[in-house]
């Protein structure tokens, strides 16, 4: 492992999907693939390049839960509002924590998350199915 990463438990994110790639991978590839559209409608106005993982927590999550299994689970944020990351089994990987800049979250004792609750708002799904789109163009080599 040469490259460094700031997503919160990038050291220890070695577990692989079906297609041999890790979190780590999936990191890179989704870097170029998160955008303003993407982006949670309330933080559309704050969303850019340099800050390309704000408003993509629970989409992402649930995306990496369709291809590691495990869980979703949720840090509450204090306003009604969970930031959502992955636990497989030993492996605890976050990889929209960026967003947060230097703020540190508490990911012990956090909620399990359902997709069938995140996914009851139809934007939430329908930025999820552009996502996992636009991902599986990018892993097919076709964007």
């Amino acid at each position: 492992m040469d490259k460094e990463y700031s997503f919160y438990g990038w050291q220890a994110a070695d577990i692989r999907d079906s297609q041999g790639r890790t979190p780590r991978d999936y990191y890179d590839l989704l870097s170029g693939v998160w955008c303003a559209e993407t982006c949670a409608p309330r933080m559309r106005g704050e969303w850019s390049p340099g800050n390309r993982t704000l408003g993509q927590c629970s989409i992402t999550a649930f995306l990496m839960q369709d291809l590691f299994g495990g869980k979703v689970l949720g840090v509450p944020l204090g306003d009604g509002n969970f930031h959502c990351f992955n636990v497989v089994g030993d492996c605890v990987f976050d990889l929209t924590s960026e967003q947060f800049g230097g703020r540190m979250l508490d990911y012990g004792n956090c909620p399990e998350q359902k997709r069938e609750l995140h996914f009851g708002k139809a934007e939430k799904k329908q930025r999820y199915e552009l996502l996992k789109e636009k991902l599986t163009k990018v892993c097919a080599g076709l964007a």
